[in-house]
C-alpha cells in the first residue's frame, strides 16, 4: 500500500478534541485512565479465556476476538489522542496519517462483522440446539473469523487508497484527534465526490448487512422464546443474549450518530463528541459488560483470583 501521493501537504496537525485549555489536563487523566482500563480488561477477559478449558466453546472464541480488536484499536488512536492534550501542536505526518486510518477502518469494519457472528451464534445456539456443535463446529467459527479479518482488511485497502488518491494542498489542520475519513475530505482541494460516494457504499454494505443478521438472529430469537414453555429456558436464552445487544446497541449507535452527517461541515465537531462514545467508552465497556452479566466469566475469574490469593 503507498503512501505517498502528490500533495503538497506532508504533515498534518491533529486539532484534538477541544480547544479550551482549562479542559486539556483533566481531559488527559480522563482518557488516560480510560485507556488503562481499556487495556488491563481486553487483556484481562483474552487472557481469561485462554486459560479455562470450559470458556473454549464458539460464544467465548467470538468474544475472545471482540477483545482482540477492541485492545488493537485502542492502540491505533489512544496515544495520538493522549498526546493532543499535552502538547501544542500534535503532527503527524501524511504517512502515518494513512496508516493509522487503515488499521481504524480495518478494526472497525473487522468488529461489526464478529458482532454479526456473534449473533448468528447466539441464534444457533438457542433455536438450533441440537444442531450447534455440528453448525458451529471449529471450523466453521474459524471461517467465521477469517472472513470477518478479511472483510474488514479489503474495506481498509479501499478507503485508505481512495483517500491517498486525493491532493491536499491548503489546510493541514484536521479537526479530529485522530485521521478519521471525513475530516480529511473536509482538507483536500481535489474532488472527493468519488470518496464520498465510496465510503458511503462501504459503511452502508457494512452496516446495512451486519445490522440485517443481527435483527434477523434476534428475531428469530425472540420468536423462539416466546414459544419457550421453560421459565428457566427462556430466563438463560435472554441472559446469554443481553450482554450482545448491549454492545450491538452502544456501538452502531455511536457509530451512526458519528457519521450521519458526513458531508457537514458544522457536524464534525459533534462527530467528535460522538466519536469519543464508539473508540474509547465501547471497548473500555465491552469486558465489564460481558463479565457482570456473564455467570461463566464470572466463575472463571474467581477460580483464576483465588489461585492468584492462595
Amino acid at each position: 500500500m503507498a503512501v505517498e501521493n502528490d500533495s503538497s501537504v506532508t504533515e498534518f496537525l491533529l486539532k484534538g478534541l477541544t480547544d479550551l485549555s482549562e479542559l486539556q489536563l483533566p481531559l488527559f487523566f480522563l482518557f488516560s485512565v480510560n485507556y488503562m482500563v481499556t487495556v488491563v480488561g481486553n487483556l484481562s477477559l483474552i487472557h481469561l479465556i485462554c486459560l479455562n478449558s470450559h470458556l473454549h466453546t464458539p460464544m467465548y472464541f467470538f468474544l475472545f476476538n471482540l477483545s482482540f480488536i477492541d485492545l488493537c484499536y485502542s492502540f491505533v488512536f489512544a496515544p495520538t489522542m493522549l498526546m493532543s492534550f499535552i502538547l501544542e501542536r500534535n503532527i503527524i505526518s501524511f504517512a502515518e496519517c494513512m496508516i493509522q486510518l487503515f488499521f481504524f477502518c480495518f478494526f472497525v469494519n473487522s468488529e461489526c462483522y464478529v458482532l454479526t457472528a456473534m449473533a448468528y451464534d447466539r441464534y444457533v445456539a438457542i433455536c438450533k440446539p441440537l444442531l450447534y456443535t455440528v453448525t458451529m463446529s471449529p471450523k466453521i467459527c474459524s471461517l467465521l473469523m477469517f472472513g470477518s479479518y478479511v472483510m474488514g482488511f479489503a474495506g481498509a485497502m479501499v478507503h485508505t487508497e481512495c483517500m491517498i488518491r486525493l491532493i491536499f494542498c491548503d489546510s493541514n489542520i484536521i479537526n479530529h484527534y485522530m485521521c478519521d475519513i471525513f475530516p480529511l475530505l473536509q482538507l483536500s482541494c481535489s474532488s472527493t465526490y468519488a470518496n464520498e460516494v465510496v465510503s458511503s457504499f462501504i459503511v452502508g454494505t457494512v452496516v446495512i448487512v451486519s445490522s440485517l443478521i443481527i435483527l434477523i438472529s434476534y428475531t428469530l430469537i425472540l420468536f423462539n422464546i416466546l414459544h419457550m414453555s421453560s421459565t428457566k429456558g427462556c430466563s438463560k436464552a435472554v441472559s446469554t443474549c443481553g450482554s450482545h445487544i448491549i454492545t450491538v446497541g452502544l456501538f452502531y449507535g455511536f457509530g451512526l450518530l458519528t457519521h450521519v452527517k458526513p458531508s457537514s461541515v458544522g457536524f464534525i465537531g459533534e462527530g467528535k463528541f460522538f466519536s469519543v462514545f464508539y473508540t474509547n467508552v465501547v471497548p473500555m465497556l465491552n469486558p465489564f459488560i460481558y463479565s457482570l452479566r456473564n455467570k461463566d466469566v464470572k466463575h472463571a475469574l474467581k477460580r483464576m483470583l483465588k489461585k492468584f490469593t492462595n
